[in-house]
């Protein structure tokens, strides 16, 4: 799977949010002011080519929709950063973010308890 541009991100953001639109629902997303329709149009192709979207077409209109899942590319994204910046380990991944000073005790708490969630989770599976 290839990674998306910014570009492509975004109009993948707000596809992911519509689930299903055709190219005047995607172009009305963006902020003011708004991307030329001819911009997007060429975005959403891109797409299209990259196989990210798939459509259906109703007479010369199309209607756009993801053909991967937000967390499907999310996942395949963290992944490539993970192995990138932090050697493919989890762990070091996850210590950074515990390291980091951005999170409160508050968040820090609500990490533990989804891990602690998680490894009972596991452990329930493996009994």
């Amino acid at each position: 799977m290839s990674e998306l541009t910014k570009a492509e991100e975004q109009v993948m953001q707000y596809v992911w949010k519509l689930e299903k639109a055709f190219l005047k629902d995607i172009v009305e997303q963006f902020p003011e002011p708004k991307p030329a329709y001819t911009t997007i149009s060429t975005v959403v192709r891109v797409l299209v080519r990259k196989e990210f979207l798939k459509y259906d077409t109703y007479g010369k209109i199309r209607q756009y929709y993801p053909a991967i899942s937000k967390e499907h590319y999310f996942k395949k994204h963290i992944k490539q950063v993970i192995g990138n910046f932090f050697s493919g380990s989890t762990s070091k991944f996850a210590l950074f973010f515990a390291e980091s000073e951005d999170l409160n005790l508050s968040e820090l708490e609500k990490m533990k308890l989804m891990i602690e969630e998680k490894i009972e989770t596991l452990k329930d599976k493996n009994e």
